[in-house]
């Protein structure tokens, strides 16, 4: 079963997995926090890049380890991004960040989640948590392309977007020199990237 609150995404989950012929998941709008499930119903729950957004992590966590019960477990794994790291440096980049900073803690979420995972597992009430970290890199032109071409678009074309106008973190010409950042970024054969991610794995 899998979560979202958007409509949007769930229709497109439902979509893609009924066009590839998978027949054994559904997906439903819910709430991480009260999604509607009884104690113990799964033995897995799995969150990727989830808890950084939400402004109750624990809270989340907790309902989690409810609904995995005894000998289940909780699996999560989020970004860093205020630990993350760009070469070459440019000042569009360094606007990008702390403008994503600033937004993300405006949303009321964590974009240094990664770091915390264990900390609120812990203040979860889960008796054992394993934690760990990862990286993403973006180096190839290839992912280089895909990577700063995504935030490109989403500099002027997103829910990103349109925050950082709404909130007053900044304005049009503040998107412009973002997204020229990510594509000068992307067309630099010497550019590279790393994203650290925090991960744990808990049960109890």
């Amino acid at each position: 079963v899998g979560i979202d609150y958007s409509e949007d995404v769930v229709e497109e989950g439902t979509r893609l997995a009924a066009e590839r012929g998978v027949d054994n998941v559904e997906f439903r709008v819910a709430d991480a926090y009260d999604p509607g499930f009884a104690d113990g119903e799964f033995d897995v729950v799995h969150a990727h890049q989830v808890l950084q957004h939400l402004a109750r992590p624990v809270e989340a966590l907790a309902t989690w380890r409810r609904i995995v019960g005894r000998g289940g477990f909780v699996a999560a794994r989020d970004c860093d991004y205020e630990a993350s790291v760009v070469h070459p440096d440019s000042e569009g980049l360094a606007t990008w960040k702390s403008t994503y900073l600033a937004l993300a803690r405006r949303n009321g979420g964590s974009p240094d989640a990664g770091r915390r995972l264990k900390a609120w597992a812990h203040e979860a009430g889960f008796a054992e948590v394993t934690g760990g970290g990862s990286v993403w890199c973006f180096e190839s032109d290839a992912d280089r392309a895909w990577w700063g071409g995504l935030w490109a678009d989403r500099a002027v074309e997103s829910e990103f977007a349109s925050g950082v106008l709404d909130r007053g973190i900044g304005d049009a010409s503040v998107l412009d020199a973002i997204r020229s950042g990510w594509l000068d970024w992307a067309a630099d054969p010497d550019g590279w990237m790393i994203l650290p991610h925090g991960e744990i794995l808990a049960c109890g």
